[in-house]
């Protein structure tokens, strides 16, 4: 299991980690066997949304047994009342119900503390008006969380929530139909087919600044719907294509400041084919010809980083100086981060000869050449 550093919180991660849901109404026996042979096999990191009471003693039993690091990211706002999940965000609840999903799991202490469900600025004034933010602060300078995360689907409420400083990581959902989407405070237009009726152009502007303020910032995005709850993996993916569980995956893997890909199995036969992607070849990965082909959506002119410009003459890493370039561009400046990341490359832009090959083989027509004088001039060399 190939494992990548969270954001700047020191942990190093899985990059494929595990959602809940999958575990929800199950026993004990299933929940050994799954979260058993995940963690047998190097998975090391989990969302717990749910508030479900079963599912967190159960959680908890299975990591205890397995005497393994294990990193889980339990989320407040999430609360457990009638025997069913509810959000809240009203601070005594907030307080009550993290403490019982402690207890629950048999642990004083969780990796993240995860603010639940932010999308709309209505929500995110709550959070800091009502204390919660104070509360999740508090919480980790006592030690009972390690880091501060927050949840969203909105690349604006996200947003504003990083600029305060005090997220440390996002869960986000990342996917190539959502990420061409505007930001909304309905999740559901997410997945609504009207969504997808008119021609898509390229990421949403929003998004992709969200992606490279957190890389700037050392913010870790773990990432939820990586497969739109299965419906990319079908023909009735809102891009008229099926993908395949490597290429969403892959996709995911390569925005910026991703760590993490949260599988949200529900068999040991789903679980494997999610960590199949530690072993699978460059061409199961690729995701470039299938997006190349969606129906009414297109990339064209925009860098996916999917690395069909390599291999070089010059041995440049196209993908990774274009990543850089792009973070640069976004932020109007050349964060510390960046320099020093672009520094550490074998290659720089400016070694390219412009002979253009690179543009040959690109599926989305990106002009690699003007790409690389411009980081040449941004970058100095």
């Amino acid at each position: 299991m190939n494992l990548r550093p969270l954001g700047n919180t020191g942990l190093s991660v899985s990059e494929i980690g595990l959602g809940c849901e999958g575990f929800l109404d199950k026993d004990l026996d299933f929940t050994r066997d799954v979260l058993g042979a995940a963690i047998d096999r190097g998975v090391n990191y989990m969302d717990l949304y749910a508030p479900n009471p079963d599912l967190h003693r159960r959680l908890g039993t299975v990591i205890r047994e397995k005497n393994k690091d294990f990193h889980i990211q339990a989320h407040l706002c999430s609360m457990w009342k009638d025997g069913q999940y509810q959000a809240t965000r009203k601070l005594d609840e907030v307080k009550k119900a993290f403490q019982t999903t402690l207890q629950n799991l048999g642990t004083d202490h969780v990796s993240v503390g995860m603010i639940h469900y932010v999308d709309s600025d209505k929500t995110w004034d709550q959070v800091v008006d009502n204390g919660i933010l104070d509360y999740a602060v508090s919480l980790k300078q006592a030690g009972v969380i390690d880091h501060i995360g927050l949840s969203s689907h909105n690349p604006l409420v996200a947003q504003r929530a990083i600029e305060t400083g005090k997220i440390e990581v996002l869960m986000f959902s990342v996917n190539p139909c959502y990420d061409l989407l505007p930001g909304d405070e309905d999740v559901e237009r997410l997945w609504a087919p009207e969504s997808y009726e008119a021609p898509l152009l390229n990421l949403d502007p929003a998004r992709e600044t969200l992606y490279e303020t957190c890389n700037r910032m050392g913010i870790g995005i773990t990432v939820m719907k990586a497969f739109g709850g299965g419906d990319l993996l079908t023909t009735d993916s809102p891009a008229g294509v099926a993908l395949t569980a490597n290429q969403c995956i892959h996709y995911a893997l390569t925005r910026p400041a991703v760590a993490c890909v949260l599988s949200g199995v529900r068999s040991r036969d789903q679980l494997l084919q999610s960590l199949a992607y530690e072993t699978a070849d460059d061409t199961e990965k690729d995701y470039a010809a299938a997006l190349a082909s969606f129906p009414k959506i297109s990339w064209q002119g925009h860098c996916m980083y999917c690395g069909h410009c390599a291999p070089c003459p010059k041995k440049i890493d196209v993908a990774a100086v274009t990543k850089f370039l792009n973070l640069a561009k976004a932020q109007g400046f050349v964060p510390e981060t960046v320099r020093e990341h672009y520094k550490a490359l074998d290659r720089k832009a400016g070694d390219c000869v412009q002979c253009g090959v690179c543009e040959t083989r690109c599926p989305f027509g990106v002009a690699i050449r003007a790409n690389m004088r411009e980081a040449k001039t941004i970058f100095g060399n």
